[in-house]
């Protein structure tokens, strides 16, 4: 059995993906807020046809990474109820890389627990490691890799990831032409700049 906790706050739908893959024997929580709460018609379509048993846990905001509190605690909660099943794994899915001390934690405790990207079981590490070798082949200066793939991943449009580096590099001749030769790698990404 393994256990999936979405962070839909961060991920959005795209932390779905993958979700048709999972049996009848996964179970699949998904967070959410305020500030994330609204499926389209697709997605609502793929949660009904999912095998995997999927629930919802509306978060309280009001303080910072309140849903990264309650979504921990939780799983703190699935690992005692499950404490006697060695087999059971646990996913949390997410791109904050906070969650990287609890995955820790609990790996030296002998629970298995991973961050991933996805339903899928996508690696967040792995990915990270092509996206910063596909701009290493993209663009001239190397210093600007670590800021570019911290923007790719935080942004959800092009326009946002257009205006990030404009603000993170202070050079727009620059930023214009590291947008221009990353622009494949944004083809998820909504809108056009």
């Amino acid at each position: 059995m393994a256990y999936y906790l979405i962070d839909y706050e961060n991920v959005r739908i795209h932390g779905l993906d993958g979700l048709s893959t999972l049996s009848e024997h996964d179970r699949v929580c998904i967070f959410y807020s305020e500030n994330a709460d609204s499926l389209t018609f697709d997605l609502h379509f793929i949660l009904n046809e999912a095998k995997a048993k999927i629930s919802y846990q509306k978060v309280e905001i009001g303080t910072k990474n309140a849903l990264d509190f309650q979504l921990s605690s939780y799983l703190g909660y699935l690992i005692y109820k499950h404490r006697d099943d060695k087999n059971t794994e646990y996913f949390i899915v997410t791109a904050d890389g906070g969650f990287s001390v609890l995955v820790n934690y609990w790996n030296k405790e002998g629970v298995i627990v991973k961050i991933v990207i996805d339903c899928t079981g996508r690696d967040e590490n792995a990915e990270k490691e092509k996206l910063y070798a596909d701009i290493e082949n993209l663009i001239q200066d190397r210093a600007d890799v670590p800021v570019t793939a911290e923007i790719i991943q935080r942004c959800r449009s092009k326009q946002e990831v257009h205006n990030a580096l404009i603000k993170e590099l202070k050079d727009s001749e620059k930023a214009g032409s590291i947008y221009r030769a990353i622009k494949p790698l944004l083809a998820d990404k909504q809108g056009r700049v």
